[in-house]
């Protein structure tokens, strides 16, 4: 289980970064240096590796903070892809496109995998990893990529960058979906989210432990890191119950989780750093709006105000 060996790293913690403030999305207006400066200086002291979603702007400032302030972070590095198939099965009627808009996402999809090696050499002295996707193949998904295409994907970036290549899932398709994936990639990246799944917090260990035995039982010869495991703190009671989340259990399932994968050497990055009100629903009580350790306002939540007096 010690993937941080496997994959060449020393054992320290991870977390999902992404900046975005009150009136920030991607795609519209990004955080600037300064603000990007201020978080990475709230997370330095407690974290070593980031995993940033997609390959734009965001993350050129990110990259270009941490060689400029001379910050010690590693990067995983992602490439966001878009729809390139309709996914009837979304559960919010989000996976259904115009053919047009599905054929230029395959345009701007495979020149999106040339952006992520450009940025892997020229930042490859901080980006360790890449990952061709996000969530882009289980069934739920608003933007569903063929299993193929991925794997076409990660091929392309295999002959332009030289670090590893993964893709980034929930942890069920592993098991028999994206089989023929896994045996392309360098790692496999999964994601487990027990308070999705309406687990309690007296629970949630145990799935995530259950949800990862699983897929590295299946791929013995494959290192296994864990790109996505938090706890939301606010809910509207659309997916996730009200009554499993607040800031008390954030605390526990972060605790909890950090001292299994440390002990078991388990990379692991937790989402996510901050809270991003562009997330989700308008509905403030939205869940994708609540998971990270800060507010949106740079404040620390429970978690982190315990660990800052650590």
């Amino acid at each position: 289980m010690d993937t941080f060996k496997k994959l060449g790293l020393m054992p320290e913690r991870a977390i999902c970064y992404s900046g975005f403030r009150d009136g920030q999305q991607p795609g519209g207006k990004y955080p600037n240096y300064k603000e990007v400066k201020e978080d990475l200086m709230l997370l330095h002291n407690h974290w070593k590796y980031l995993r940033l979603f997609d390959c734009d702007l965001h993350a050129e400032i990110v990259l270009d903070v941490i060689r400029n302030e001379n910050l010690d972070f590693q990067v995983m590095l992602g490439a966001y892809i878009e729809a390139e198939t309709n996914n009837f099965d979304c559960p919010w009627g989000g996976g259904i496109h115009p053919k047009h808009v599905l054929e230029q996402n395959r345009v701007n999809n495979s020149k999106k995998m040339h952006k992520l090696a450009e940025f892997a050499n020229r930042y490859a002295d901080i980006i360790f990893s890449l990952s061709v996707g996000n969530e882009a193949c289980v069934d739920w998904t608003d933007h569903l990529v063929p299993t193929e295409r991925v794997i076409h994907y990660v091929q392309e970036v295999k002959k332009l960058a030289k670090q590893p290549v993964t893709f980034c899932e929930n942890y069920v398709p592993w098991l028999s979906k994206l089989q023929p994936l896994a045996h392309e990639l360098d790692f496999i990246s999964i994601h487990t989210y027990p308070v999705w799944e309406y687990k309690s917090i007296n629970e949630a260990l145990d799935y995530t432990k259950e949800n990862y035995r699983v897929v590295a039982q299946k791929y013995p010869n494959k290192p296994v890191v864990i790109t996505e495991a938090g706890w939301a703190t606010k809910s509207n009671g659309k997916g996730i119950l009200p009554e499993n989340v607040n800031e008390k259990f954030q605390k526990i399932y972060f605790e909890k989780l950090m001292d299994w994968v440390e002990k078991e050497h388990i990379l692991t990055f937790f989402f996510e750093a901050f809270d991003e009100t562009w997330k989700g629903s308008p509905e403030s009580l939205e869940p994708e709006k609540h998971w990270g350790l800060f507010k949106i306002d740079r404040s620390p939540k429970l978690a982190m105000k315990t660990a800052t007096l650590q």
